[in-house]
């Protein structure tokens, strides 16, 4: 079995506007977004740290750096999943984000999970 299947995991994001939270007038755009983290390597793998590129339209770009998620560092087994949400704010309606999670596998090996790159808009902003 290759190294690459052991250390696997898979993280797909979603986003969503938060209306009730921003404000155009002031250029304050808030968004949430859900990443689901699943383990579909091989051996179980702690999510330790996270390290986001925040970008908004202007080509403004935010680096997020710090330890876990939502305040938890969920051990995955292979198979398990961990789900959260969390937000940022964007001075433009239109960003992007993408990062790494930083994992340490239960045998000691350390990798890093790449966070694909996904689209924060204000509906109906982007056609």
């Amino acid at each position: 079995m290759g190294e690459s299947s052991k250390y696997e995991i898979t993280v797909e994001p979603r986003a969503t506007y938060v209306e009730d939270q921003s404000d155009p007038s002031k250029n304050q755009y808030a968004f949430a977004y859900t990443i689901s983290v699943t383990n579909t390597g091989t051996v179980p793998a702690q999510l330790i740290s996270r390290h986001w590129v925040i970008t908004d339209a202007n080509n403004k770009v935010m680096e997020v750096k710090g330890l876990g998620v939502v305040g938890q560092q969920p051990l995955l087994k292979p198979g398990e999943s961990f789900e959260y949400t969390s937000g940022t704010h964007l001075e433009t309606a239109v960003g992007t984000m993408h990062g790494t999670y930083q994992m340490v596998a239960e045998d000691g090996q350390h990798f890093d999970a790449p966070i694909p790159s996904f689209t924060l808009s204000v509906p109906r902003v982007l056609h």
